[in-house]
């Protein structure tokens, strides 16, 4: 007997796990931190141990064949709108780090870390940072 109740609790520790990460994958919404207002869907996917995200939908019409003019290598002159901006985020605890994550508006790339709003699943915290200075932003889920 309680090495079945042992049992059901190690299966319940790792459903949890698994679920703190699908609750990751999937699409968000971002927000403009200037207006307040809805700007794109990037989805959060897994590839491999690691999870990456690409701009799904920009949602302001006339903004939607930009090509980065400001980034470099590979992205250069490319479409905004389907580019992967979030790249190798790797599992740490509750949160994913040690990946990058780009702003297409000036081609700029920072270390990244993401992580779910501890009392809310449907926010999810998207920070770029680069040595102790930090940006973070809260993205809804879509």
């Amino acid at each position: 007997m309680n090495i079945s109740k042992v049992l059901i609790i190690i299966l319940l520790f790792l459903t949890s796990l698994v679920n703190a990460q699908n609750e990751i994958v999937g699409k968000w919404k971002t927000i403009d931190d200037n207006t307040g207002e809805p700007r794109s869907i990037v989805e959060i996917y897994k590839k491999g141990n690691k999870l990456f995200g690409r701009i799904d939908r920009i949602l302001k019409e006339s903004d939607r064949n930009q090509l980065c003019k400001e980034c470099e290598g590979d992205d250069y002159n490319q479409p905004i709108e389907g580019m992967v901006i979030i790249k190798d985020l790797q599992k740490d605890g509750d949160e994913y780090e040690d990946g990058t994550i780009m702003d297409p508006e000036n081609g700029k790339v920072y270390r990244c870390k993401i992580w779910l709003e501890e009392n809310d699943p449907n926010t999810l915290n998207v920070r770029g940072y680069i040595a102790f200075l930090f940006r973070t932003q809260k993205w809804v889920k879509a």
